[in-house]
């Protein structure tokens, strides 16, 4: 089992918004072993809530045997900045003050996180990157990073993503961190702060995760009732779930980045941003998805020369990207086994139906 490294950047760190962070630290793990032309790296973005560990939050796409496997590939996962699984966030010292930052943590963009992950790149001392994969918010990252550095990486594949946030979504985010908000407790400066209001975010995020088929086909009770219902329960497990591993700084810091997501600001538009990416591209789209619609994708992969568009069948929505490993798989594994040089073709519209 890999065991989680530490990225230490000890100078100042200047945000897209132009505050300082006085340096940072970056959690990250890799698996396998990197081959002498570096020809097999596979970096990997998590999503809102992960870790630096695709093997514990992506099992059916991520570990050996499977599309991504360590025994070909060397793989590499960063923890965000500003999330709660070892990076600098919220909880930590401010060395300036000599107490935590709570509310005080400067607010970071995607760019920013994508900038962070530039210097630990620097720092592995990569020089190329096979393969770039991120989902949700980090397809967002991922994407970022694709224009920043175009003759980086060979390849990328962008899931269930976007080029800039919609509204639909920024509203999704405001209203969870309206919920943290109105708990009592936020604006105390203790870890724990927002706890109560972070299970109620979670329990509305997951109505944006999930569909209403997924939840009348799982949360369905077959006893009359008039209370306790099985879908209530689920929310409040969710809820308590989410608590048990994360906090409300980190989630309403990220959340924000994800709001800050826009390929375009400063770049002449998202349609000559995406002029820009260089890498053969695969998008994946979840055709029930409601928080990142397919229409989304399709934006993309119009508009990125090297690109192709597979759309997938799921109950679940947008966690189809997790859930949905056998078809995420497959387009995973046919993306790592091109060797050859990409030349450049019509972009193909494919759906892979659920079997």
């Amino acid at each position: 089992m890999s065991k989680i490294k530490y990225f230490k950047f000890v100078d100042n760190f200047q945000l897209e918004s132009g505050k300082i962070l006085p340096g940072f630290r970056l959690a990250y793990q890799t698996f396998g072993k990197l081959n002498k032309d570096q020809s097999n790296v596979v970096w990997i973005i998590h999503a809102l809530t992960a870790n630096s560990n695709p093997l514990e939050w992506w099992p059916g796409v991520v570990g050996e045997g499977l599309a991504v496997d360590p025994n070909e590939h060397f793989i590499i996962c960063a923890n965000s900045l500003g999330s709660h699984y070892g990076s600098s966030n919220p909880l930590d010292v401010d060395p300036r003050s000599g107490e935590s930052y709570y509310h005080d943590f400067p607010q970071f963009s995607n760019r920013d996180v994508v900038n962070s992950f530039i210097l630990l790149k620097d720092y592995l001392g990569l020089e190329k990157i096979n393969t770039l994969i991120g989902a949700s918010l980090g397809g967002q990252q991922a994407l970022e990073w694709l224009i920043k550095e175009p003759y980086l990486f060979e390849k990328s594949i962008l899931i269930a993503t976007n080029a800039k946030h919609s509204p639909w979504g920024i509203a999704f985010n405001e209203s969870q961190r309206m919920a943290i908000e109105a708990d009592q407790t936020w604006l105390l400066k203790r870890d724990d702060a927002g706890t109560n209001g972070l299970k109620a975010a979670r329990a509305m995020a997951l109505l944006s995760y999930r569909t209403p088929n997924g939840y009348n086909e799982t949360q369905v009770d077959n006893t009359q009732k008039l209370d306790h219902y099985n879908a209530s329960s689920y929310q409040q497990y969710q809820g308590r779930k989410l608590v048990e591993r994360f906090n409300a700084f980190s989630y309403w810091y990220l959340s924000k980045a994800m709001d800050s997501h826009d390929i375009g600001r400063s770049r002449g538009g998202m349609e000559a941003a995406l002029s820009r990416v260089k890498a053969r591209t695969t998008i994946v789209g979840v055709k029930s998805d409601i928080l990142f619609p397919t229409i989304e994708q399709k934006m993309i992969a119009n508009n990125i020369l090297d690109s192709v568009y597979f759309e997938i069948e799921s109950n679940l929505g947008h966690d189809g990207f997790l859930t949905e490993s056998e078809k995420i798989g497959e387009i995973i594994s046919d993306v790592l086994l091109v060797k050859e040089v990409y030349v450049p073709v019509l972009k193909t519209y494919q759906s892979l139906n659920a079997s």
